[in-house]
């Protein structure tokens, strides 16, 4: 789909340092321009040898820190995150949504495809029209499809994700 297929975005081909990185440098250059962005930014914890590396959401706006990482695994996993820390960013994010331009969320992975984590900001944004980019774990690209079919796929550049805003936003008015 082209870059004005879909309010929806993902962001590909690149690693999620990389991606997470892209997103911090667009939200800041679109909030200089005037544009209404929220969002949440994935920091790793930084430790080795552990199946997920997300440590904490970084709310872009007041950049609120929201731990994500459990130090104990829970019995029955080998996953470290920490649902109800996500739950408790999803909780925070959601009451901006309706007031934003962007949303921004660090990525659809082990928690939305279940439908926890960041889901209600997911749905917020898409059942109010606003644009959503994110990037989605390669394991859960399923769940995704059905989520949001037909959302548009950006390369992983600036460049990329800014002119889709600018599609995006540009078509909607």
């Amino acid at each position: 789909m082209d870059a004005q297929g879909s309010p929806i975005a993902i962001v590909g081909g690149a690693d999620s340092a990389t991606v997470q990185s892209m997103f911090r440098e667009a939200a800041a250059h679109w909030r200089a321009s005037g544009l209404d962005v929220v969002g949440m930014i994935e920091e790793t914890h930084g430790l080795s040898g552990r199946v997920c590396n997300a440590g904490v959401l970084r709310d872009v706006v007041s950049g609120k820190p929201f731990p994500i990482f459990l130090e104990t695994i829970p019995v029955g996993t080998s996953c470290h995150i920490d649902a109800q820390g996500a739950e408790l960013a999803s909780r925070w994010l959601i009451e901006q949504v309706g007031a934003s331009d962007v949303v921004l969320v660090s990525k659809f992975g082990k928690l939305e495809a279940g439908g926890a984590g960041l889901i209600g900001v997911f749905e917020a944004a898409r059942s109010m029209g606003k644009c959503l980019l994110t990037t989605v774990s390669d394991k859960h690209k399923d769940a995704w499809e059905a989520f949001a079919p037909g959302a548009t796929v950006l390369s992983a550049t600036v460049s990329a994700i800014e002119a889709w805003v600018d599609s995006t936003r540009a078509s909607r008015m």
